[in-house]
């Protein structure tokens, strides 16, 4: 679809801070965060809902989604937990007609930080970021059995 804004980030003509990238997945930070690394994964094919996903892409995008919960954890960004939510439709306030889950990054009493980061929702040192969350993944594969 070229007017989805995900799907021109999927194909690079447009801009994203790509985190980690498989043959059909795309995780990059969002470019409103609500706290430091939120992040979006994305499926690489179009499906505006979850009706249009299959199912073998549905679980996919919580497995990475897991694995960016224990990169936020054990990257530099020192996470204590993370949200991982998905609006499925306009009624649910998706607010972008592609498919996408949202992993953010959570503190031990960070709620007055996270309301403020949900209503102004700032870009946070991107390039240093998507680094942390990298060197995360490498030591959360590290530690699989």
């Amino acid at each position: 679809m070229t007017g989805c804004i995900f799907c021109r980030i999927v194909a690079g003509n447009a801009p994203a801070t790509v985190v980690h990238e498989t043959d059909t997945l795309v995780a990059f930070l969002d470019i409103r965060p609500i706290t430091r690394g939120h992040t979006l994964v994305v499926p690489k094919r179009h499906a505006t809902d979850l009706d249009e996903l299959d199912h073998d892409t549905g679980a996919a995008i919580f497995t990475l989604g897991h694995r960016l919960a224990q990169a936020v954890r054990r990257s530099g960004l020192a996470a204590d937990g993370a949200n991982l939510l998905m609006n499925d439709g306009r009624a649910a306030f998706q607010t972008v007609p592609h498919v996408h889950l949202h992993v953010v990054p959570r503190r031990h009493g960070d709620k007055l930080t996270f309301a403020k980061g949900f209503l102004l929702r700032r870009p946070h040192e991107p390039v240093s970021t998507a680094a942390a969350i990298r060197t995360g993944l490498e030591r959360s594969d590290g530690s699989r059995p």
